[in-house]
């Protein structure tokens, strides 16, 4: 009796399951298409946003005084060791009692060809309170080594790029003059030098401030008073927060969201003074490392604790066309399982080379499906493609 194989179940299935295998390529080439496709859309997303700003973290305001401190250093002379010291400057840093600050985030959608770019513009808009502490000597500091005089009032700001044209500070309701950077000896935001003497008797200095701040991705806040009672709104519906600290009220509507935050320096686990040396403090990241959670300008980034704020698209387009690809080969393989019931049971002969036609049109419509959702939207996309 002659054996015909191609005629067998079992050749028809091996050589549908040969197919399939050979058009695991393909669908890898597709999956690597949306991943070049997807980093090309991340690199004109930056290109839009670069001279706007990137994802904001702002912190402040504190009081950075100056003082006079001795240090001891050894010298070795002629074999023999001695304790020689020397006066230093170094700087006391003293966050505000309390702190209460609004900021209205208004975003707005900035496109580039086919690409699309969240940004925002804040104001940002506040109070604070500064007292010296009564237990100052509890710091090895006495009040008549402060140089008062020539404390500086410091706003941070990781990336100063999307700092608007006109902030206004005000200390006892008279304005003072803003300076560029961290503070005089550097780093990101803007500062201010201020008499500080009305705290060696006891007063308290009240400060008020309101600033423009433009960014995209997301805004931070390092909060560093004893008490920090935030309050943001924004007309963007899909917010994340994250960091260290979340909203105790938050309020999530198809307009926009509220979020109240109210953190205490327990919480943070730091009191309202620390010291160090002149400078310390103004080493700061680049600008978009508070996306990876490190501190603003002016915040001691071993003690930082942020609340954030991001701005996401809740999908987006390309993963939705990833997750599509990634369930091709339940396409394909659903498909060649139909002919092949036609083929065993229904007895309609389906040919190798038909196996191979329907499965590139499956991959066909995955590349279909990338190349419209780009211009026209995901469904409308799908459905074309489909058509297609």
């Amino acid at each position: 009796m002659k054996f015909d194989g191609e005629r067998t179940p079992g050749f028809k299935l091996l050589i549908a399951i040969l197919i399939a295998a050979a058009l695991a390529i393909p669908i890898f080439m597709v999956w690597f298409l949306v991943y070049d496709r997807q980093s090309q859309s991340e690199q004109a997303r930056a290109s839009i946003t670069e001279g706007w700003g990137g994802p904001q973290a702002i912190g402040g305001p504190v009081l950075v005084i100056p003082y006079r401190a001795t240090a001891t250093d050894t010298v070795v002379q002629a074999g023999k060791s001695t304790t020689v010291a020397r006066d230093v400057m170094r700087e006391l840093t003293l966050a505000p009692e309390v702190v209460a600050l609004k900021t209205d985030i208004q975003s707005q959608h900035r496109k580039r060809s086919i690409y699309e770019a969240v940004i925002y513009d804040a104001k940002v808009a506040g109070s604070a309170r500064f007292a010296m502490p009564p237990d100052l000597a509890r710091f090895g500091l006495a009040m008549a080594d402060l140089r008062l005089d020539r404390a500086e009032l410091r706003f941070s700001l990781s990336d100063p790029r999307g700092l608007g044209a006109n902030p206004k500070v005000t200390a006892q309701g008279t304005a003072l003059r803003l300076q560029p950077g961290g503070g005089s000896t550097g780093g990101r935001g803007f500062f201010s030098f201020i008499d500080a003497s009305a705290l060696a008797s006891g007063e308290g200095i009240a400060v008020a401030f309101a600033y423009d701040v433009r960014g995209n991705g997301a805004l931070s806040l390092a909060p560093q008073a004893g008490d920090t009672r935030w309050t943001a709104t924004a007309n963007w519906p899909h917010p994340s927060f994250g960091g260290s600290f979340i909203p105790d009220r938050r309020q999530i509507t198809d307009k926009g969201f509220t979020a109240s935050y109210r953190i205490g320096n327990l919480a943070l686990g730091r009191a309202l003074v620390s010291t160090a040396d002149a400078g310390a403090l103004s080493e700061v990241p680049a600008p978009n490392a508070m996306a990876r959670g490190a501190p603003p300008a002016g915040v001691d980034q071993g003690s930082a604790q942020t609340a954030q704020i991001s701005l996401i698209q809740p999908v987006d387009l390309y993963s939705r066309v990833d997750r599509s690809a990634k369930y091709g080969f339940l396409f394909i393989g659903f498909t060649f399982l139909a002919l092949l019931m036609f083929d065993v049971i229904g007895g309609v002969k389906v040919s190798a080379v038909e196996y191979l036609l329907m499965g590139a049109a499956l991959v066909l419509f995955f590349v279909l499906l990338l190349a419209f959702a780009e211009v026209i939207g995901f469904t409308p996309a799908y459905l074309l493609a489909s058509a297609a």
